[in-house]
């Protein structure tokens, strides 16, 4: 067979089994954001009609303390879950890698709660938090409003959002950890370098990419959260304020108020936001990223 035929029908296949996802990514992705985009400048009528009216959503948004307020309750949820969390998530999965017996197990057990129903966790650890009936409560013997007291309701979500996400960090984490070769601890060991030692310049270094992908995904998701906050915080909730995320606020003025042209300003904003995390993020991985085998 000609070489310069068989490349052209390498390529042909290579295009009919990629379509699928570039179909999926036009059609799931890329058009809703260029959609989401015009209305953040328009005018939003009923029935799906609308009309460009410039930047006025964006002034309004700009000017409303609401508005910043949700921008600042979503940075708070950054940092209360992000450093927590993937430090956890890291002890995790170096224990997890440890020679102890049942550690199948235990992985398993840590990961389920990422196949939990996200409400469902939310209403567990709603009764958990129950200030009249709550378990924890009644373990503490006092009586705290966790999620009706609006300075602690959002380390409570926090709390939340941390158990939720260790197992699935911890597994990503360790698989990271197992392609550490295992020559780097022999010689460390010869050397007298202690576990800790081993830990801090051995796994960490070597580690250090997986982290880096944990990080992004995890601000990601904490900057965009949205189904535990609107199943643990419920509207008639005092504290609602002091828990309102960006993309709550968007639910609530796009699906409640049916203000989609300026929910549309939150979305732009927030994905703004993350971009702008997620570079300043590739900007300083190159002072602790090790990417060298």
């Amino acid at each position: 067979m000609d070489r310069k035929k068989f490349l052209n029908e390498d390529a042909k296949w290579g295009y009919i089994l990629i379509a699928p996802t570039i179909i999926g990514l036009l059609v799931l992705n890329v058009y809703p954001f260029i959609e989401t985009l015009i209305l953040s400048f328009s005018t939003t009528h009923p029935f799906g009609i609308y009309e460009i009216s410039g930047v006025g959503n964006y002034v309004e948004m700009f000017q409303s303390p609401e508005f910043w307020k949700a921008t600042w309750n979503s940075i708070y949820f950054c940092i209360l879950t992000v450093p927590v969390g993937i430090f956890l998530a890291l002890v995790t999965a170096v224990l997890l890698n440890a020679k102890i017996a049942g550690k199948t197990a235990f992985r398993a057990i840590y990961f389920l709660p990422m196949v939990v129903a996200p409400a469902a966790v939310a209403m567990v650890w709603k009764w958990i938090f129950n200030s009249d009936y709550g378990i924890l409560n009644q373990i503490l013997g006092v009586k705290i409003d966790w999620i009706t007291n609006p300075r602690i309701v959002m380390i409570s979500c926090a709390v939340v959002a941390i158990w939720s996400a260790i197992g699935y960090d911890a597994v990503l984490l360790l698989s990271g950890i197992q392609n550490i070769s295992k020559s780097y601890y022999e010689a460390a060991g010869l050397d007298g370098a202690s576990k800790v030692q081993q830990f801090f310049f051995i796994t960490l270094p070597m580690v250090s990419p997986t982290l880096f992908v944990v990080l992004i995904m995890r601000l990601m998701s904490s900057l965009k959260v949205y189904d535990l906050i609107y199943m643990m915080v419920e509207p008639t909730n005092p504290a609602l304020t002091s828990a309102q995320s960006l993309m709550y606020l968007f639910y609530r003025e796009s699906f409640v108020a049916g203000n989609r042209g300026y929910a549309s300003a939150i979305v732009i904003w927030t994905v703004l936001l993350i971009g702008i995390v997620t570079l300043i993020q590739f900007w300083g991985q190159k002072k602790w990223v090790n990417y060298e085998v």
